[in-house]
């Protein structure tokens, strides 16, 4: 390193490992010379063994290897490829169908109410029993608003959420039919989302264009239904890029005409494709939420996984 003195030399009058030699002028020239004396020959000092690393060593780096690989295998599985997902239901059927769908042990994590598309003129007491019969058994409750791509009035979407809160105690909403591309009717639902979170702040909102909407769409709804379609067509579909920045619970996909042979692969697909909710059918027609599918106690099983109840994607109560 340049500036660095040289070993041997004189730093600031001090000496760095050379002898000083007599001044010449200073010698007796009345006594007879003497002969030089031959300097000692340094000795070499023994080599120093080198430290002695414990006997537990290995074991030790071992076991701080083997920690981090598994907190790493933790965290990738909490991020994305989750193992565990939770079921919901579109319960779009008579309210003798909601004691199927939250008995048998495993309790679907939401089910949406429908009575009249939507809360309908007044309250219907079959229903409101079969509401409080799902949160007993530890369901949540959300209420069907349909919204006509943004069409529909604030005002009737808005009295129906009020009907909603008044007669069944239901403050978190499923707003159907909203757009699947562009941001020009985001407006309409940022207005519902704020009159919804008025009353109750913390409710949760699902949105349903059945499609991957504008990424902004994100923004407005808690929970977005990105696949609403048959199996036939589940099998090809994609997912963009940027949905992969969101946790699973985020996303749900229904995928109804699905044979029974085929429910393990579609609940492996949606689990794939970043699905924290999943709602796989067996029913056809212009209706496919008209029951509930003929395999649901086996599907039920398939979707939680062994998982504790609305542990995997962080149920909102």
């Amino acid at each position: 390193m340049a500036g660095t003195p040289r070993v041997g030399s004189a730093v600031d009058g001090r000496v760095t490992g050379r002898r000083a030699r007599a001044d010449p002028s200073a010698q007796d020239h009345g006594a007879p010379p003497r002969a030089p004396r031959t300097p000692p020959v340094p000795r070499t000092p023994p080599l120093a063994p080198p430290p002695r690393r414990p006997r537990g060593f290995p074991v030790v780096v071992a076991i701080v290897v083997l920690a981090a690989a598994i907190a790493l295998t933790v965290k990738l599985t909490a991020r994305g490829g989750q193992p565990c997902q939770s079921s919901f239901v579109p319960a779009f059927f008579a309210p003798q169908g909601w004691n199927r769908a939250v008995s048998g042990g495993v309790v679907p994590a939401v089910l949406i109410l429908n009575p009249a598309s939507g809360p309908g003129t007044a309250p219907d007491p079959v229903f409101r029993a079969a509401v409080s019969e799902a949160r007993r058994a530890g369901a949540n409750v959300i209420g069907y608003i349909g919204t006509n791509y943004a069409q529909r009035p604030l005002a009737q979407s808005e009295r129906d959420i009020r009907d909603y809160r008044n007669w069944y105690g239901v403050t978190s909403i499923f707003l159907d039919q909203t757009p699947t591309s562009g941001t020009a009717q985001i407006g309409y639902y940022r207005t519902l989302a704020r009159y919804i979170r008025q009353s109750t702040p913390h409710a949760v909102i699902w949105l349903n264009p059945g499609a991957y909407p504008d990424q902004s769409y994100m923004s407005v709804g808690n929970v977005v239904m990105v696949f609403e379609g048959p199996y036939k067509s589940y099998v090809t579909s994609r997912v963009p890029g940027w949905a992969r920045n969101y946790r699973p619970a985020r996303f749900a996909h229904t995928v109804y005409a699905t044979p029974g042979a085929d429910l393990a692969a579609a609940v492996r697909l949606s689990r794939l494709r970043n699905a924290g909710y999943a709602y796989i059918t067996d029913d056809i027609g212009p209706n496919p939420y008209s029951a509930l599918p003929s395999y649901w106690s086996r599907e039920q099983a398939v979707v939680a996984g062994g998982c504790a109840k609305n542990q995997a994607v962080g149920i909102p109560t």
